[in-house]
């Protein structure tokens, strides 16, 4: 078993506060969830490493972000 997930051929998709000015921008690939982790990676660097967050943690996060319980 690899300690790695395999996230070649994934679909990437780019966050909706990401800007064509190659700004700070986040990607991530829906299509991982089903195996319980949220793949997030840097979309200038696509092939560079891929953080992998907990489903339940990923999903408690966006929710705060929603909400405005989070700060800069």
């Amino acid at each position: 078993m690899s300690a790695t997930a395999d996230l070649s051929g994934m679909e990437w998709v780019k966050s909706s506060y990401s800007n064509n000015n190659g700004g700070n921008c986040l990607e991530w690939a829906p299509a991982h969830i089903p195996s319980g982790t949220v793949p997030i990676r840097d979309s200038k660097d696509p092939h560079g490493p891929a953080l992998l967050f907990p489903a339940r943690s990923w999903r408690a996060f966006i929710a705060a972000v929603n909400e405005g319980r989070m700060s800069h």
